[in-house]
């Protein structure tokens, strides 16, 4: 119902409104919110080749909105790596209902034409009504991105502009998971199966997910860059996303064979193995069903498989249901859903996750109250889906997909906040299976009622983004956000946090904060009088290199409460290198060394220990505190690098490589 969809336009105008002033007028449409120059195709390169932007009348001679119904051979890719929303559409063609949600029938080329059109998406649980202009890129008459087929239809070219307009750009559309655009023209929920280890029943599941209006999607994964859209030998592709349109089971002699139909958005190029088109095996089945399942053998880039093959070639389907309903089950439920809009904010509630434990705690929390069993079962069905917001616009300012996750924990009774503490001694009862660069995660769970505490969060602290959480149960749910706890005003810290203020206060001066040079006179101070350590002083890099670790919002220095975590962490090392200095020297080994790093959970090989043994041993292989103290510093740095590399690198940095940077840590630092 296009009155339940928000105008997008600047000027707050509807669809109706715009084309009606156009009419009146006589003049087509021009877009001023997504304007026909160069930026709206790309934004981190010039245009490579002259466009001209062109409309479907100036194309070709009689350009229609659609012909003979929209269809999957509609939608052949053209110049742009959007394979992902192509495969998405091939499905929405499946679909009638939902397709005239997106792709309103409402609008053409006949007398009502003033060269707008619109098309509704669904964003962060709102549907958006947005409108473009019919003016395409084109090279030399063709046009550049999404073509029909049919070379007078327009549907699927003007749609891939709307969904380039809600982006930013063109250039926005490269690179995707077929679910994210599922989603946008559903508001559905995505669920994901990997090959390696599939249900039992996947094939069931596939087949309940066709008839039930789910849209589905497949790719093959590839292991490095080169081999993105590369053809293997049985005409499949690597790193490109398909769509699967049909699942059937025939008899082929004397047994059941089960079959999928998969449709690459190319238009062509074509898996060549059994069952493909005009393959022995067609021959060897009834001839009826042989006519109704291929219909035609066309190269039209549509081909069937048989489902054991289609495990073996493709890594990973994408299912976007309609409704939360498990493909599992034989009953179709009625889901309640509970929806929470937050953020991840640096240096307030950007926390990261679980390794990050001084953190942690520190990110949004919501309580979610399961008070009431599936019908006629012990546990409660939830579905969890964690969306981040608007990433694919912001790639223009340089940002990416966060890489998210969530953890789920039992509830204490009360309804505060929970602190470091709770998550230090509490496991998770349920998560997310891994932190992903996706747009959205979600998991299924059946859990005992009960009060649980729900964490949604990036991998890595600091990192700012928008996030949307939706939660589906089959029985209404309470839910809550719960508040951080305002921070002790002065007058109730203890006298421990007393004190540290007064020498934070006296250190700070005027501007309230602790530069590199203050930290170092404070800490030689304070550490030359612990006669049961040997102290020549610390450098003014090792308090910059204590700045770093503990500044949490950027400002090259630290503030009271960054001051605090570092002198709770200061007691820690100290009391670990007193209990691994056996022989009481005041120095410790480096061998003792060894023991201390694994106490504070650093595990380094002999090579890597070698090398802090060269850097910081003196000639008798002993360590002084401040040499004890730099190393333990510029450890913590290091691992935090390492970290956030081995994160976005979604894999293992090897041990050469982490040898390389701890060398440069450690002697050009």
């Amino acid at each position: 119902d296009p009155a339940r969809s928000q105008c997008t336009q600047a000027d707050g105008k509807t669809f109706e409104q715009l084309r009606q002033e156009c009419l009146q007028r006589g003049k087509l449409f021009e877009d001023p919110d997504f304007p026909a120059v160069d930026d709206s195709l790309f934004y981190s390169q010039r245009v490579p080749v002259n466009f001209e932007w062109k409309r479907p009348g100036e194309i070709c001679k009689d350009p229609k909105f659609i012909t003979g119904g929209a269809t999957r051979t509609d939608i052949c890719q053209g110049q742009l790596g959007d394979c992902w929303l192509l495969a998405a559409i091939a499905s929405l063609t499946l679909h009638e209902d939902t397709l005239r949600r997106v792709v309103p029938h409402d609008q053409g080329f006949d007398r009502s034409y003033a060269g707008i059109f619109h098309f509704q998406f669904w964003q962060h649980n709102k549907w958006l009504d947005v409108v473009v202009d019919d003016r395409l890129p084109c090279v030399r008459s063709n046009l550049v991105f999404v073509h029909s087929a049919d070379q007078t239809e327009f549907w699927s070219a003007l749609l891939e502009k709307a969904y380039a307009k809600l982006n930013g750009s063109y250039e926005s559309l490269k690179g995707g998971s077929t679910m994210e655009a599922m989603e946008d023209f559903t508001g559905g929920v995505g669920e994901m199966y990997e090959m390696k280890n599939p249900p039992s029943n996947l094939f069931l599941i596939l087949k309940k997910a066709v008839e039930r209006g789910s849209m589905l999607g497949c790719s093959i994964d590839i292991t490095n860059s080169a081999e993105s859209e590369a053809q293997t030998t049985t005409g499949l592709v690597k790193g490109h996303a398909y769509s699967i349109t049909g699942v059937q089971e025939v008899n082929y002699r004397g047994s059941k064979v089960q079959l999928i139909r998969v449709r690459n958005p190319w238009g062509q190029v074509e898996w060549n193995g059994p069952w493909s088109d005009n393959s022995r095996e067609w021959n060897a089945i009834d001839s009826s069903e042989k006519t109704r399942l291929l219909h035609n053998s066309l190269d039209d880039g549509e081909f069937w498989m048989e489902f054991g093959d289609f495990k073996a070639n493709y890594d990973k389907i994408e299912i976007c249901n309609l409704t939360a309903d498990s493909l599992s089950d034989e009953v179709r439920k009625k889901w309640e859903v509970n929806l929470f809009e937050g953020n991840w904010i640096r240096g307030s509630t950007a926390g990261g996750c679980r390794n990050y434990i001084d953190t942690f705690w520190t990110n949004p929390q919501f309580k979610l109250c399961l008070d009431h069993p599936d019908d006629g079962d012990k546990l409660c069905s939830v579905i969890v889906a964690l969306m981040q917001k608007n990433r694919r616009r912001l790639r223009k300012e340089g940002l990416d997909l966060e890489t998210i996750g969530f953890a789920i924990y039992d509830a204490p009774d009360d309804q505060d906040h929970q602190g470091k503490d709770f998550f230090r001694y509490n496991g998770s009862k349920a998560r997310s299976r891994s932190y992903v660069n996706m747009r959205e995660v979600s998991e299924r769970f059946r859990m005992p009622p009960g009060n649980y505490l729900l964490v949604p969060t990036t991998f890595q602290p600091h990192h700012e983004a928008d996030f949307l959480i939706r939660i589906f149960s089959e029985n209404k749910a309470g839910a809550m956000y719960v508040h951080p706890p305002k921070p002790n005003p002065p007058e109730e810290e203890t006298d421990e946090e007393k004190g540290l203020r007064r020498l934070f206060e006296q250190i700070a001066g005027s501007d309230k904060a602790i530069s590199a040079r203050e930290l170092q006179h404070v800490l030689n101070n304070v550490l030359s009088r612990r006669k049961e350590v040997k102290f020549d002083g610390l450098t003014l890099n090792t308090c910059h290199s204590i700045i770093n670790l503990m500044d949490v919002d950027n400002t090259g220095m630290l503030e009271f409460e960054e001051f605090k975590v570092f002198w709770d962490k200061l007691k820690k090392w100290i009391m670990l290198f007193l209990s691994y200095d056996t022989d009481r020297s005041g120095r410790m080994s480096s061998y003792e060394l060894r023991s201390a790093l694994n106490a504070a959970g650093m595990q380094l090989n002999n090579k890597l220990l070698q090398l802090l043994g060269l850097r910081f041993a003196d000639e008798n292989f002993d360590i002084d505190f401040d040499d004890y103290l730099t190393c333990i510093v510029r450890l913590e740095n290091m691992f935090r690098v390492f970290q956030a590399l081995d994160s976005q690198k979604q894999g293992v940095i090897s041990l050469n490589m982490m040898q390389v940077k701890l060398h440069f840590f450690f002697f050009y630092y």
